[in-house]
């Protein structure tokens, strides 16, 4: 389960407005992943993360709970295989 790995998942609920990209942000630097965080236009946040496999689903779990002010609705993921595309983790605007 230390394989890398590729992870995209979209976040549905209260989720933009609440801090939910910075305690993503947060998590995904604790963990050692590389990729993005962004909000998107029609209120998801969308997460696309790089990394060993166990801790991407750590952040999984993370992501399921979000920050205090948010109420997370669905967690919808894909895998797919490492591409080593990202350098640290950022937070798109």
């Amino acid at each position: 389960m230390t394989e890398p790995a590729c992870l995209q998942a979209t976040i549905h609920g209260l989720v933009q407005g609440v801090f939910f990209r910075a305690f993503v942000a947060r998590w995904a630097g604790e963990l050692g992943l590389s990729g993005y965080v962004r909000n998107l236009p029609d209120g998801v946040v969308e997460v696309r993360a790089e990394g060993k496999r166990q801790d991407l689903e750590k952040l999984v779990g993370y992501l399921k709970m979000g920050p205090s002010a948010a109420r997370v609705d669905e967690v919808v993921t894909t895998w797919s295989e490492y591409t080593g595309n990202y350098r640290g983790f950022s937070i798109r605007h």
